[in-house]
């Protein structure tokens, strides 16, 4: 009788182990037909700035760090606010999908295009006025009046960004993201050549750059419009709607509750290199801090592409109504990303000491990067945490709660205690830096706890109320007149 009893035990567990194994394969594949194309859409885009970063240095010192100040603290800005406002498309579309309200997509879309847009016009006077703005934050005069050089070549960037961003959160909610990895990757391949051409062999040194970078960055823009209003998103995409002008207040507060939870992670290293603005030599602490945070971003945006993999999951699930695939969603995708962040934090321990070289053949800007090179690794670990856990936020809309966890964890927690070590305690960049490290520890520890702490049945009631509320039938929206693309 104990013979039996044992046997069916030990077959229920048997059992139990293939049917894990049968989950995490499934989840596999969901996670990485969602997680690849982002991060390949992420990795190149972002490429495409870290290429004119390496072409401008070879131009001058100061152009370097005037690219630097424009790129990391202007751009990062706007990037932050624009790719956060668009998160609400994530959750929105991702939620509506797993809900089979695939027409609600296209709406959302168009939505998202018209506060964005707009958010984008309004910022638009950062880019005109860079140089007095960068006087008022303190920073060098000539470095400061070099940005004017740069930044006006960066608005019609903008607008890339605002499509860009959009239309890939939009396919990435119904599993159409490849093509725009696809797309991003042949646009990086293509600024590499015009970069070349004109800053090498024409000599048109930096309009010849940005040049570049506007004509590579809108090629993949256009190709993710052809696919989109060429036919290939027929449930989702019904053309052109006035419905989009409708109901767009509760979309401006979820898009300015993302935008703000967002931004203030993205500009978190932003203001170190700021701070790095008023140190001494700070031409030399600009340039090396600069490498140093597109390298922790480049890494950061295959972790990115987690996070938009576990917004997907998550809010397709709870469109669905499945809690329990949620959460496992959640725990199968933070396993994945940690592995690979340690995989990357060996490397950069391991070969820290010859990073700066491959972006300067300033022999001080290097050296300086490469005694940054270990905060570099610890700051990439933090990496594989950090996104998964705000792309649970994102699919479960969740943006306004973290943004009070971001202020209080980064803002009044980790850049003090940076400011603190960095010029009371004297480490300089070591010490800032270390400070905003214990800023995004904390973060990471409040955000688990959250997760863990959820109520996820109730999550899925909350999906459910939330499409419902914002529901129109496809009559309704025909009814409206809708202009077919």
């Amino acid at each position: 009788m104990d013979n039996n009893i044992e046997e069916r035990l030990l077959g229920s567990e048997a059992e139990g182990e293939r049917d894990l194994r049968a989950k995490i394969w499934e989840e596999s594949k969901m996670t990485w037909r969602i997680a690849f194309p982002s991060i390949l859409f992420r990795v190149t885009s972002f490429g495409t700035l870290v290429v004119t970063q390496v072409f401008i240095g070879r131009i001058s010192q100061l152009d370097l760090a005037a690219y630097a100040l424009v790129q990391t603290i202007l751009i990062r800005f706007v990037n932050g606010i624009l790719v956060g406002m668009s998160s609400a498309t994530e959750t929105l579309c991702g939620q509506a999908f797993g809900a089979k309200q695939y027409h609600m997509l296209g709406i959302y879309l168009q939505r998202s295009w018209i506060v964005d847009a707009t958010t984008a016009t309004i910022l638009t006077p950062l880019f005109i006025f860079s140089a007095p703005i960068f006087k008022l934050l303190g920073q060098e005069e000539d470095i400061a009046i070099a940005t004017e050089n740069i930044s006006l070549w960066f608005l019609p960037y903008l607008y890339y960004m605002v499509f860009s961003r959009s239309i890939q959160m939009y396919l990435q909610a119904q599993l159409k993201n490849m093509i725009v990895g696809w797309l991003s990757t042949f646009s990086f391949v293509l600024h590499v050549f015009l970069s070349w051409i004109f800053v090498i062999v024409l000599k048109f040194e930096i309009p010849g750059a940005m040049v570049a970078l506007n004509i590579s960055s809108w090629s993949m823009v256009i190709g993710a419009f052809v696919y989109v209003f060429g036919g290939w998103c027929p449930k989702t995409w019904r053309g052109f709607t006035t419905v989009a002008f409708t109901d767009l207040l509760p979309v401006v507060k979820l898009s300015i509750s993302s935008g703000v939870m967002l931004c203030l992670q993205l500009w978190y290293y932003a203001i170190l290199l700021l701070l790095a603005g008023y140190l001494k030599n700070a031409t030399v602490s600009i340039s090396a801090f600069s490498i140093c945070l597109n390298i922790n971003t480049w890494e950061m945006m295959l972790t990115l592409g987690f996070l938009g993999a576990t917004s997907v999951r998550v809010s397709n699930e709870l469109g669905r109504g499945n809690a329990k695939a949620a959460k496992f969603a959640i725990k199968y995708i933070l396993c994945t990303s940690i592995c690979i962040g340690v995989v990357f934090w060996i490397l950069c321990l391991v070969f820290g000491h010859d990073i700066g070289y491959l972006f300067t053949s300033n022999e001080e800007v290097a050296e300086t990067v490469s005694s940054l090179s270990v905060l570099l690794a610890f700051s990439i670990l933090l990496n594989s945490v950090q996104p998964v856990l705000s792309g649970v936020a994102i699919g479960a809309g969740w943006q306004s709660k973290v943004a009070y966890i971001n202020i209080g964890s980064y803002y009044i927690i980790g850049v003090p205690l940076g400011v603190l070590l960095g010029y009371v305690a004297h480490l300089s960049v070591k010490g800032m830096w270390s400070g905003m490290i214990c800023g995004v520890v904390v973060q990471g520890m409040l955000l688990t706890y959250m997760i863990w702490k959820t109520d996820w049945d109730e999550q899925v009631r909350k999906a459910s109320q939330r499409l419902n509320r914002w529901f129109l039938k496809p009559s309704e929206e025909s009814n409206e007149g809708p202009s077919q693309a």
